[in-house]
């Protein structure tokens, strides 16, 4: 079995990136010969046959369309047995919506914009581009199958675009629950005195890059509203730093407030954490709310981020409005109990157990073989 996987960009801090080097390695392990498509992809041990589409671009809109086109040349000179874009590329057998429906992103960004940035953001060319590619791929009858990183992704595909159910499969990201697990002490406090945080304090932890989409602001503010020996870190890749750290400052939290940018490890912070806060305007299912509950961490999330429906199926957390302060500051307010925190953080890592690699690969590839028609291999005793 030939798979041939389509992402352009990696970034070591991308939630997308990630999942593609997990599956790569884990359906390897599953002896499914991969072939991946990109623009350019660091590293690489012999897992997958790397097809570098990079033709020239100035600007995002030309940058996706030409990938596009370069893609599907290459993919028509030898196509595997199935192709799994993880772009909205038409053409493909299988997409991953791993970034969600582009429409709703959108509607959610918007309602924290003034009016003059609502227009703005209406006229951007770029998501006219995105917009009409993905109401495209949805509509291919080439199209076979969706695979939702969360059922709130599935069901707003079925809603947006009229996809049959049948055709979408919920698939949650895996996450290394050996690695992300609760810190004993001694780690939890070393973590805490590299990140400069009291032994005694109360800390919630943010991870997410692109920091004005992950809530940063919203969550500064509901710190705000804490007692004095509550603190936040906030970790993850953002060019504004400053600007955020002066927002610290106008809140009257930045003694409170750490602003470590982009670690290359979070396992360690999310040791140091009591919580986990990530007040998203749009998430499909970010891998930091999965790395977090793991960790034993109770989580506090948007209605918009696809961890929320384990949250509450779990009671695993908290779920309010992205938008809505005053419910935000009052969950960070209940999660200053301890004995909540440790009930809500034990069903937290509970819940993302079953969610390893090999459990992942195993639903890919039984999708795989349904999409070819291949009847499963026998079991072995």
């Amino acid at each position: 079995m030939e798979i041939g996987i389509v992402r352009q960009r990696y970034t070591p801090y991308g939630g997308a990136e990630r999942f593609v080097a997990d599956a790569l390695a884990a359906l390897k392990r599953e002896n499914v010969g991969l072939t991946l498509y990109t623009r350019k992809w660091p590293g690489g041990d012999g897992a997958f046959s790397p097809v570098v589409c990079n033709p020239f671009y100035v600007g995002s809109v030309w940058r996706d369309w030409s990938f596009a086109r370069a893609v599907r040349e290459s993919w028509e000179r030898h196509r595997p047995d199935l192709i799994q874009s993880h772009e909205r590329i038409a053409g493909c057998d299988v997409f991953r919506a791993g970034d969600g429906v582009h429409r709703v992103w959108l509607e959610q960004r918007a309602r924290g914009m003034s009016p003059l940035r609502r227009v703005g953001l209406a006229l951007n060319p770029y998501h006219h581009y995105t917009l009409a590619a993905e109401a495209r791929l949805f509509a291919d009858p080439d199209l076979r199958a969706v695979i939702c990183n969360s059922r709130l992704v599935r069901d707003q595909i079925r809603a947006r675009f009229g996809v049959p159910e049948s055709r979408l499969h919920v698939i949650y990201n895996a996450v290394d629950c050996a690695r992300f697990a609760p810190a004993s002490a001694v780690a939890r406090n070393a973590a805490r005195n590299v990140h400069g945080l009291p032994a005694a304090a109360t800390v919630f932890a943010l991870v997410g890059s692109g920091y004005d989409r992950k809530g940063v602001a919203r969550a500064m503010g509901a710190l705000a509203r804490q007692p004095d020996d509550v603190w936040l870190v906030v970790a993850g890749k953002e060019k504004r730093l400053a600007h955020y750290q002066a927002l610290a400052e106008r809140f009257g939290v930045a003694a409170r407030v750490r602003l470590p940018g982009a670690l290359d490890d979070v396992a360690p912070l999310l040791g140091a954490a009591d919580a986990f806060v990530l007040p998203t305007v749009y998430d499909p299912l970010p891998n930091a709310c999965l790395e977090a509950m793991a960790a034993g961490l109770p989580v506090i999330t948007s209605t918009q981020c696809g961890a929320a429906e384990l949250l509450s199926a779990h009671d695993a957390g908290i779920v309010c409005d992205a938008y809505d302060a005053p419910a935000l500051a009052g969950a960070m307010t209940r999660l200053l109990d301890p004995a909540l925190r440790a009930a809500m953080g034990a069903r937290a890592r509970q819940a993302v157990l079953p969610f390893n690699a090999e459990a992942m690969a195993a639903q890919l590839v039984a999708l795989y073989r349904s999409l070819l028609g291949l009847k499963a291999p026998p079991r072995t005793l």
